[in-house]
């Protein structure tokens, strides 16, 4: 046996016996009345959770769901806005032994459609705004259950003819929840992430994953018991679902839930509970940045980078970390007590491998940049695979398992780790990954034009912007620009509609005869204020 193979079985021993279901019955044992989760909506009064409320109410919910049809192995969608609902029904899944589809809100019938198929899913779980999407996007014969609210704000539930009530399941027996043993490697959720191809992929998470994702986070920001964050991050992502959720749940801690950021609730809701840490976004920084500070609690926020900044303006502690669905945690990060340098990522994380390569294959040494691989082992400390994409899976990873992540890194004089680049064709729109082959696939779909292209343009709050170059099928058209939009809006989430059209009589060419999109990008100046606009 190589001794990469012992230690993928060491990572195994390790969580035997442990899913998300015996985590949450470990607090449920010790503090049953501790809050886990407070949901904070923008409309109406907060409402606490307890540890022991969320595992009596996803079981019952997990009970009503096998009344609809769904068995432990069997796809849940969750297309639902941040909500405790969100919270009850991802529980309800990991309960279950079904795997919870956590999806994009700012999703279209297009996305949804590849979504149901794609994932095969038996069920759909969604909130009165998306119900008609939902319905017509999945497969007929399955069904839609909705919840009464839109992230808080009461709504009408549509008729019986789309879905089935939300809080009508949760009057269902829990001895009709069949028993599953703990199985760390059953699988226990997916989110489809963007890539460099132009449909987003699955990216499946073991319990084991999601444990790890727990534990580990919760170790390289060291936090305690007591300790409290915010959630405003979408919760169908794994900056909220494992930096912060699970990792609230591995110390038996405490998270408010808002329904997505707000700058002007901000402080007070921090002040409010006497939040602790956070995992952040520059965007939401910059959002509070004018505001006066007041005396609070924080002891850290974590982000993409470290910002030495945060302790002068806002009097916090700055955490910079690297890391993606397929890790699960930061597999790059600093240490609260030894930061480093403006702008690092940190160093790797003890718990994984890496290598920075150069363009010619060869390891990057100190001052130079290469292309990131991470190594880890599959289902445990990386994601299992990209479900239901054998070619996928067959490019991430090369014969020796390091992943490949299409982020360009730098190695300082010092030895600390810089972001440098991704991907040319990936694009960062705010918190989101956006593919620019997918918004392409969308434009040459239109039939209006004969090529097109999309690159990054810089914007000063949402890190980047897609912009498209078309060439037109028909010349001459000076309603194309706007046609294309009206287009792409009806078939692209809207982080993903150009943020404005170029109509060209040819492209930059490479000596391979590829776009030359570096040349389009350098066309394009920042967008360094609203000024700009």
């Amino acid at each position: 046996m190589s001794l990469k193979k012992h230690i993928d079985n060491s990572r195994e021993t390790a969580l035997i016996g442990m899913d998300i279901p015996w985590l949450l019955n470990q607090w449920v044992q010790r503090v049953p009345d501790k809050e886990f989760m407070i949901w904070e909506p923008f409309d109406g009064l907060s409402e606490a959770y307890s540890y022991g409320r969320v595992q009596r109410e996803a079981k019952q919910l997990a009970a009503a769901l096998t009344t609809v049809g769904v068995r432990s192995g069997d796809f849940v969608i969750i297309h639902l806005e941040n909500c405790p609902e969100f919270i009850l029904a991802w529980f309800a899944c990991a309960e279950l032994g079904a795997v919870a589809v956590s999806t994009n809100t700012r999703s279209v019938d297009r996305d949804m459609q590849y979504y149901s198929e794609h994932s095969q899913a038996v069920c759909a779980i969604t909130q009165p705004a998306f119900a008609s999407m939902v319905r017509r996007s999945c497969s007929p014969g399955i069904p839609v259950i909705v919840t009464d609210n839109n992230a808080g704000v009461a709504a009408d539930i549509p008729s019986a003819a789309i879905g089935t009530a939300f809080n009508d399941l949760l009057t269902k027996a829990v001895d009709d929840l069949p028993d599953r043993p703990a199985d760390a490697l059953a699988n226990l959720s997916v989110q489809f992430t963007s890539g460099t191809t132009s449909r987003p992929k699955a990216v499946l998470w073991t319990q084991a994953n999601g444990i790890w994702a727990g534990k580990i986070s919760a170790s390289h920001m060291k936090l305690r018991h007591e300790d409290k964050t915010l959630i405003f991050m979408p919760m169908f992502h794994t900056n909220a679902q494992g930096y912060s959720m699970l990792a609230t749940l591995w110390v038996g801690g405490t998270f408010v839930m808002q329904p997505k950021f707000s700058a002007s609730r901000f402080w007070p809701i921090s002040l409010k509970y006497n939040l602790t840490w956070l995992s952040t976004i520059p965007f939401a920084i910059k959002a509070i940045s004018d505001q006066s500070v007041p005396e609070h609690s924080y002891r850290f926020w974590g982000t993409a980078a470290h910002l030495p900044g945060l302790k002068d303006k806002f009097g916090v502690a700055g955490m910079g970390w690297w890391g993606m669905t397929e890790t699960l945690t930061h597999g790059i990060v600093t240490d609260i007590d030894q930061p480093g340098p403006h702008g690092t990522i940190g160093r790797v994380a003890p718990e994984y491998d890496i290598e920075i390569r150069t363009s010619d294959g060869k390891i990057a040494g100190v001052g130079e940049r290469g292309l990131l691989f991470i190594r880890g082992v599959r289902g445990v400390t990386l994601f299992k695979e990209y479900y239901g994409s054998p070619e996928a899976n067959e490019k991430a990873f090369d014969t020796d398992g390091w992943f490949d992540t299409g982020d360009i890194i730098r190695i300082g004089d010092d030895g600390y780790l810089y972001f440098s680049d991704r991907d040319k064709d990936m694009l960062k729109v705010g918190a989101e990954n956006v593919a620019a082959s997918e918004i392409e696939s969308v434009i040459l779909a239109s039939g209006l034009v004969a090529e097109c292209a999309v690159v990054a343009q810089k914007h000063f709050m949402l890190d980047e912007v897609p912009v498209a170059f078309v060439i037109p099928l028909n010349m001459p058209d000076v309603d194309l620009g706007v046609r294309l939009l009206s287009y792409c809006r009806d078939n692209l989430a809207d982080f993903k509609v150009p943020f404005s059209v170029h109509v060209v009589g040819e492209l930059p060419r490479s000596t391979l005869e590829k776009v030359a999109k570096n040349e389009l990008r350098n066309r394009l100046s920042a967008i360094e204020s609203q000024s700009d606009l």
